[in-house]
């Protein structure tokens, strides 16, 4: 298990020997907060299906948005990043959904890269529980996991802005955000995303 950050709270993204993480999986999972309900026949129905869609913003050291990985784009135009499908249902242990980064191959105009999780389908995160974002190195034996944070705010929004990697003089580090806002989509959440720039 990673270290496990609070809002607000970063992290270099090094290895214990001091080197540079180079590939990087960004899990995010979520389940639904709807109680199952007794049946017709006093059997326990299925808890509610949330859908939610986690994407990836790519920004330069402006604000500009660079480029989008989501459902609908799934790898960055610099081939740095792979979104590996859409979950519906958010349903099992683990990742839901999952964006995998090669460091090394990032844009050099790229200076930040923000993740986001919306919920296409309008279901509100009063709906959702046990949602997490966490930092995968890929480019270690047993790919450990690097750090996590785990969302513990619900409510009437419709998308948050979870975390953020950045370039530094040093390296990437890895931020936890955390930030409520709405939205179906990634491009909805473009503005949203450069506040927590």
């Amino acid at each position: 298990m990673g270290l496990s950050l609070q809002k607000g709270q970063s992290l270099s993204l090094k290895k214990a020997d001091g080197g540079q993480l180079s590939k990087v999986r960004l899990g995010l999972g979520w389940d639904s907060a709807t109680p199952a309900k007794k049946g017709f026949f006093g059997g326990l129905k299925k808890e509610a299906d949330v859908d939610l869609d986690a994407s990836a913003i790519f920004f330069d050291a402006n604000g500009a948005v660079l480029d989008l990985v989501w459902f609908q784009q799934l790898a960055s135009k610099d081939g740095s990043a792979r979104h590996t499908g859409d979950n519906l249902t958010g349903e099992g242990d683990g990742d839901d959904e999952t964006i995998m980064i090669d460091l090394t191959r990032v844009s050099p105009s790229v200076s930040q890269i923000v993740f986001v999780i919306s919920s296409y389908s309008r279901q509100t995160f009063d709906l959702v529980k046990n949602a997490f974002c966490r930092v995968v190195d890929d480019s270690s034996a047993g790919s450990p996991e690097v750090a996590r944070y785990q969302l513990t705010d619900s409510g009437t929004h419709t998308a948050m802005i979870m975390a953020k990697v950045a370039r530094t003089p040093e390296g990437w580090t890895f931020t936890a955000i955390g930030e409520r806002a709405n939205g179906r989509a990634v491009p909805e959440l473009v503005g949203p995303a450069a506040a927590a720039l």
